[in-house]
């Protein structure tokens, strides 16, 4: 490599590898603040794991379609106030209930509102409802605090606290009660307040849906994070599904000058004598900068956009260890939607009580955002996304490959007849993706969803790496597989690289 590339006159200063929500948020939030961004993306579509896409007439969301606290004012969702601090906003329309779970022994509503929440729950175990009453109160009085210090005030390095200190500080007071409970699993919260069995189980499961593991493996301020979230703020989809979002963080990054460069692959990044000096393209092309962010994976960026030899050994190793979400199998569904006039949009089916939620298969989620949005499908059609997790081993692109996508897909429609009986027969159009979907269009080590670090059995990498001038964002860096700790990764990373004074003229312009 030519050493001379350090001196380079550099016609940027950031370059962000990948444009999922994470690095866009990272991107668009250092354009705000001055900085020349650009942003390689290998796809032909932005957006990473949130990305949509159409087809006939269909538009899919590839992966979430939950949010809470899009226009909320006083919304702790990260994604809002990035969206802010760049000057767009998103169209929404408010839902509520959210939809339903169906377990083996019953099924209900789901209400962003608490109490129609346990009202539920009390027609099933009236005990329990009691007993969650109690959980969901310890977790909301964390919230309470949480919500006087915004994501945007936060940085990965040690002079957090003397923004904290002098900007929040009656807010840190009011932490010092909570400090037990920002350490702790949900699981431990759970042991204090929950015994009924069958209420434990759906905490297990609503932590599931929220970090991919249940709940003695989810830190608390997550879960009283999504809790206070979807009560306070209630639940929302963008019109133009996550597309749409993805869509006004491009278009906040390009106002303020930053780029975004599509179908442009990132072969490796340029280290020179232990610093980030740039990347190389695919197709050759050196780009200089100083700083590179990556959001890739933590696999993916430490076994191939790094030669080996530019990490310690040590380090790359336990790095490349982190263990990981499992992958999914996602069934994407074009379907007639005449006398389905009563549908809610949001679905989670459990199969089988007596298997452990997290065995593949068993827990379904489904979403049918055109429930909310009609401009998602064509006149009188819905569009169907459902998914459960599915193991990356064993699964090649061979003659068997299509048969067994079918088999894989049984659990998803034997989910789906759960919500509309007669779903086979309404399917105009049917799009099978597989781990190695996943991990090819997303670029992911095994179509993982990120790293599965349980509360308390090892901290999250953070933004940081050995690499002067490299740092991280995305899934790999915060706890969590959601939109709201991706974007949150974004925002730590890209304060870091500015001074505090930046970062408090920025909050200056904001209503927190």
């Amino acid at each position: 490599m030519n050493s001379a590339l350090s001196t380079q006159h550099s016609q940027s200063d950031v370059i962000v590898i990948g444009s999922g929500i994470g690095g866009l948020c990272a991107a668009g939030l250092l354009a705000r603040y001055g900085k020349r961004v650009i942003v390689c993306e290998s796809h032909t579509i932005p957006g990473g794991a949130a990305h949509s896409f159409r087809r006939r007439g269909f538009e899919f969301d590839s992966g979430p379609s939950f949010y809470c606290g899009l226009t909320a004012a006083q919304s702790l969702n990260p994604v809002k106030q990035v969206l802010d601090v760049l000057g767009e906003s998103l169209q929404v329309i408010p839902y509520d209930p959210l939809g339903h779970y169906h377990f083996p022994e019953a099924i209900f509503a789901v209400y962003s509102n608490t109490e129609k929440y346990r009202h539920e729950v009390h027609k099933i175990t009236p005990q329990g409802a009691e007993e969650l009453q109690q959980f969901e109160d310890r977790l909301l009085g964390l919230y309470e605090v949480m919500k006087g210090i915004p994501t945007l005030a936060l940085r990965a390095d040690w002079q957090v606290m003397l923004m904290l200190m002098k900007r929040y500080f009656p807010y840190l007071v009011k932490m010092l009660p909570y400090l037990a409970l920002v350490q702790a699993s949900v699981g431990d919260v759970m042991d204090t307040t929950v015994k009924d069995a069958w209420v434990r189980r759906l905490i297990d499961l609503e932590c599931f849906l929220l970090s991919g593991l249940k709940a003695h493996g989810t830190i608390a301020p997550e879960v009283a994070f999504m809790l206070g979230e979807r009560s306070c703020t209630g639940v929302e989809y963008p019109v133009g599904g996550s597309g749409a979002l993805v869509k006004a963080l491009v278009r906040g990054l390009e106002r303020w000058g930053g780029k975004l460069r599509l179908g442009c692959h990132v072969e490796q990044i340029l280290v020179e004598s232990g610093k980030a000096v740039g990347v190389r393209l695919q197709t050759g092309e050196i780009i200089p900068a100083p700083i590179v962010i990556s959001n890739a994976s933590i696999w993916d960026t430490y076994n191939h956009l790094l030669r080996p030899e530019d990490l310690p050994a040590s380090y790359r190793k336990a790095a490349l260890d982190t263990p990981a979400v499992e992958s999914f199998m996602h069934l994407h569904l074009g379907i007639r939607a005449t006398g389905l006039e009563n549908l809610t949009g949001h679905h989670v089916v459990v199969h089988d009580s007596s298997q452990d939620i997290t065995v593949p298969g068993n827990t379904c989620m489904i979403s049918i955002p055109s429930v909310w949005d009609a401009t998602l499908a064509p006149e009188e059609h819905h569009v169907v996304h459902a998914y459960t997790l599915e193991t990356f081993a064993g699964w090649e692109r061979n003659d068997e490959y299509e048969e067994k996508k079918q088999e894989k897909a049984q659990s998803l429609y034997r989910a789906l007849e759960k919500v509309i009986p007669d779903i086979r027969e309404r399917v105009e159009l049917e799009l099978i993706g597989t781990p190695l979907t996943h991990a090819h269009y997303l670029r992911r080590y095994q179509g993982t969803y990120g790293p599965a670090i349980a509360a308390g059995k090892g901290m999250f990498p953070s933004t940081q790496t050995p690499i002067k001038g490299l740092y991280r964002v995305g899934d790999s860096t915060m706890p969590g597989i959601g939109v709201p700790a991706v974007a949150a990764s974004g925002i730590l990373c890209a304060n870091s690289l500015v001074n505090l004074q930046q970062m408090g003229e920025l909050l200056d312009g904001l209503k927190f």
